[in-house]
């Protein structure tokens, strides 16, 4: 009953669906980027493990981003705010947490969503 799609990771998996709810988790694929181009990959990535799923980001309920320096949160608010779009009706819960990320990864994104 349950369903997974496969990252690149062992051990773990990109997403998961069970009935109607949906949870995902990405990062940036190009860690070399500033926050803001991580975290606009990282967006893409969590539209993409949605549309797998028959999901999207309107149907996002709860959103936990965990971000390596607490001081970039301004920038990474502005382009989660582009990629959130202007209807407030389509915007989800969200938590920012500043943790201790691997290597130079600056931004992980985990959320669950209603399928359409």
């Amino acid at each position: 009953m349950i369903e997974r799609k496969r990252g690149i990771y062992n051990g773990r998996n990109k997403s998961s669906a069970y009935k109607d709810l949906v949870w995902t988790v990405a990062t940036s694929a190009d860690t070399s980027l500033d926050i803001c181009g991580q975290t606009q990959l990282a967006l893409q990535t969590i539209d993409s493990n949605l549309a797998e799923f028959g999901s999207d980001k309107t149907q996002i309920v709860s959103t936990q981003v965990y971000i390596a320096n607490m001081a970039d949160k301004p920038k990474m608010d502005k382009i989660w705010c582009e990629w959130a779009g202007d209807n407030p009706d389509n915007w989800p819960q969200r938590a920012c947490l500043g943790v201790d990320l691997e290597g130079n990864v600056l931004i992980e994104v985990t959320v669950t969503a209603v399928r359409n």
